[in-house]
């Protein structure tokens, strides 16, 4: 079906099926915030960024909304101010969005020396969707300093309608099996350390060569992500059996974008999450082993029919009877409860690589790199996020404990197995 030239932008909108958990979950303990951020090769102006702002905005409906609530369910409504106002950056980033706060959109745009940032909450989007603004944005920024730069690719046309397909909620589209993908996760083995305080995070960032990573994977015949995951689990389960405690699963958490699967053009929430699980208590795993465990798992997890299953599972929870007519009082503090008995009780460290990102080649000049980095749990030490820019890979860590012993072994081992790391970090 063509789409319809005259279309126009609703003024509210549904949460989509990934969406309508973030609300409930938002607390002063925990937010699902993530960040995209660009570091340019010039220092920024804050004016200049802010007209780039206010001239990509209209580009982006779905994104232009402020959290509302009726009796039954939360809903985005487009936010009467144009857009919000950039704002210099902050040491932790990341932190919990109040819905009635400042401007009351559900991201914010930072900037610092070189670089322009984009905190975004994960009820209006994922980490494609944070990207193709912060993206799209930096492509207008670059114009108003002068620079000729196109539209492609992740890079959208902001003089282009916004077209209705963005806007699509894509899982009940697609989700059409009738299998059960319920499984019940075991409850894994997360680090255990000094908290540090409430909407504080430690970032530690590696940049390294991509090309030599890429190498080192190629080597024992995995992907690079496939390589990290496999990283992680070993740096977990060693680092369980140093502490002499009763055994748990241990596991990590990687999310994939959809859209590589499906055909949509969403520019809202469209992932998943993937999991590869080892139990160190059959036995002691060697580093080949849980390569070769990661590669399986996830390779299998990919397979459309399982995903098209939890996709269909996922949709029980908006069209359960009982749960359409509960009261969003009620609502919300179910998720609560069930928040602070699972949340990442089933996962030991998280791992999103923002994946290949294509942008018009006239920007490439004028970026050193990009940062994608996941917002601090409520327990792991290890939520990680992966960027690459030509040869540029960062690989950020957000940990809520004070200790750093995880992402100082992961880096050591990198260095030992040849991979040259510069470390950045925002601890003291």
């Amino acid at each position: 079906m063509a789409e319809k030239k005259n279309f126009q932008p609703p003024e509210w909108l549904k949460l989509d099926n990934a969406g309508i958990l973030f609300p409930g979950q938002n607390s002063g303990k925990w937010s699902n915030i993530f960040r995209c951020s660009v570091e340019l090769k010039e220092d920024i102006d804050p004016d200049m960024l802010q007209q780039a702002l206010n001239n990509v905005m209209p580009r982006f409906p779905g994104l232009g909304v402020r959290m509302r609530h009726g009796i039954f369910w939360y809903f985005l409504e487009k936010n009467p101010l144009h857009a919000p106002t950039v704002r210099t950056d902050i040491q932790n980033p990341c932190y919990r969005v109040k819905y009635k706060e400042g401007d009351r959109f559900l991201f914010r745009v930072y900037y610092h020396g070189k670089r322009i940032a984009v905190d975004l909450f994960h009820a209006i989007t994922d980490g494609f969707g944070c990207a193709t603004l912060t993206f799209t944005l930096v492509a207008e920024y670059l114009r108003l300093k002068g620079y000729e730069i196109s539209h492609g690719g992740i890079v959208k046309d902001i003089h282009e309608a916004p077209p209705q397909k963005e806007l699509e909620d894509a899982f009940p589209k697609f989700a059409t099996s009738k299998g059960n993908a319920s499984v019940v996760d075991p409850r894994t083995y997360i680090p255990s350390g000094t908290r540090v305080p409430k909407h504080n995070v430690n970032l530690t960032s590696g940049t390294m060569s991509f090309a030599a990573v890429h190498k080192l994977a190629k080597s024992y015949g995995v992907t690079v992500t496939e390589f990290f995951t496999a990283l992680l689990l070993d740096i977990h389960c060693q680092r369980q059996l140093k502490e002499g405690k009763r055994l748990k699963p241990v596991a990590v958490q990687v999310p994939i974008n959809l859209r590589n699967v499906y055909p949509t053009e969403t520019l809202r929430n469209f992932s998943i999450c993937l999991k590869v699980t080892v139990d160190p208590r059959l036995g002691e795993y060697s580093f080949e082993e849980l390569l070769q465990q990661s590669a399986l798992q996830l390779r299998l997890a990919r397979d459309e029919k399982k995903i098209n299953a939890t996709i269909t599972k996922n949709l029980h929870f908006e069209k359960n009877p009982i749960l359409r007519v509960m009261p969003l009082p009620l609502k919300d503090f179910a998720l609560t409860i069930a928040t602070a008995l699972t949340a990442e009780k089933m996962t030991s460290a998280y791992l999103s690589n923002l994946g290949p990102v294509k942008f018009p080649e006239e920007m490439l000049p004028h970026m050193e790199k990009i940062i994608f980095t996941p917002g601090p749990g409520l327990h792991t030490a290890a939520r990680c996020g992966m960027a690459t820019l030509g040869d540029n890979m960062v690989f950020t860590f957000a940990n809520i404990l004070q200790e750093a012993d995880i992402e100082r072994e992961f880096f050591t081992r990198l260095v030992k197995m040849g991979v040259h790391v510069k470390i950045e970090s925002n601890r003291e």
